[in-house]
């Protein structure tokens, strides 16, 4: 086979298993190792696969997110360990910010009860929730709204952020993993986000497993900027190996 035919036999194969080794493709394509690796690079450099430690495995590009009326029914367990663990890091006190999103949202009802708290956030619908809690310092950002997400985004958002001191923010993403950092289709949400790891005393990426190994078009951070992630226990092995290769502080938490 000439090289395209190889690479497009690679992409068939990884289809159909998701992630293989070297050598795996090395014995189904009676090639070298040296010419499995020239292929990966090229293909990696489409972006069309990721190189992971030993193999190599199919990109999943996002082209756009589902809407936020969709995204609240996925992956309910999952978020809903990954809320609990996250709402355990909140001591009284406390002023923290919750990102736009249906896993931060789930938080909302395990920090009723916290004392002294102040919540900063850009979703509307944790504003809905906690408007009803008098004992919460509640403050939206404002900005320019998002009707799909259901929150305010973009550069007047992030203006805001400046002017506030945040201990913990819980930071929402759509996709992540190690090569590409917590990424997104929408340019308009960066600069928020951004601001956030730089004005909050600590960051954590709050995000289910399944989102794992996706990525936009449009970079957040690197999973090495974030103090802590917390995912859930159903994350692939190789992606366990690939954090941990990367001493990459996560958290996995237990999905009912």
């Amino acid at each position: 086979m000439i090289p395209d035919q190889r690479r497009e036999h690679i992409l068939k194969l990884l289809q159909e298993r998701h992630v293989l080794s070297i050598n795996e493709l090395t014995s189904m394509l009676s090639v070298s190792h040296m010419t499995v690796r020239r292929d990966i690079q090229a293909l990696e450099n489409e972006g069309k696969v990721l190189s992971v430690t030993g193999g190599v495995r199919l990109a999943a590009r996002l082209k756009s997110e589902p809407s936020y009326l969709a995204k609240a029914q996925l992956e309910v367990p999952a978020k809903r360990a990954v809320a609990r663990a996250a709402a355990e890091l909140v001591r009284e006190n406390f002023t923290i910010y919750l990102d736009a999103g249906t896993t931060t949202l789930q938080m909302v009802p395990m920090l009723t009860d916290k004392i002294g708290l102040t919540v900063v956030t850009n979703d509307f619908n944790v504003v809905g929730h906690l408007m009803e809690y008098p004992n919460i310092e509640l403050i939206h950002t404002g900005g320019v709204v998002s009707h799909a997400d259901h929150s305010s985004v973009g550069q007047f958002t992030a203006e805001f952020l400046r002017r506030v001191n945040v201990d913990i923010a819980f930071v929402a993403s759509s996709s992540w993993d190690v090569e590409r950092g917590s990424t997104t289709p929408s340019e308009a949400k960066v600069v928020a986000k951004q601001e956030l790891l730089r004005i909050a005393s600590k960051s954590v990426l709050t995000v289910d497993s399944t989102k794992y190994g996706k990525f936009g078009t449009f970079r957040v951070a690197r999973l090495e900027e974030f103090d802590l992630i917390i995912t859930d226990d159903r994350l692939p092995r190789n992606a366990v190996h690939e954090l941990r290769e990367h001493d990459i502080r996560f958290d996995l938490v237990e999905v009912e």
